[in-house]
């Protein structure tokens, strides 16, 4: 059975199936500020709340993939991306320059996590 979470006309923040969680691309709330860093920081502990939520966390991702409105800003998003990563659980990940959804969006993350059994 597939389990959708946070479901709205258009996506749903988390579906979960056969004990994988699938998180929709998460991006910075508006309250988040619009450099890179303030933006990952915010996007980062979205996920942790929606991981945590679905009884899963950041020791059990499987893969991710993060969009950047500019690649400049690799360095500094890698930089909080390090300081977040559980030691010894850096997951399979994916980092592309995109056009992302709204022209304030530095950020965008979407990720797939085991639950803890």
């Amino acid at each position: 059975m597939i389990e959708r979470i946070n479901v709205e006309k258009r996506f749903s923040d988390i579906a979960v199936y056969q004990n994988v969680a699938y998180l929709a691309g998460q991006v910075p709330r508006p309250e988040a500020g619009v450099d890179i860093r303030s933006q990952m920081i915010d996007v980062l502990d979205q996920i942790d709340g929606l991981l945590a939520g679905v009884g899963s966390d950041k020791t059990r991702i499987l893969s991710c993939q993060i969009f950047i409105a500019d690649i400049r800003d690799i360095a500094v998003m890698n930089e909080v991306w390090d300081a977040w990563v559980a030691p010894g659980h850096a997951p399979p990940r994916a980092t592309v320059q995109a056009t992302l959804a709204r022209p304030h969006y530095r950020v965008e993350v979407v990720m797939t996590a085991a639950l803890k059994s």
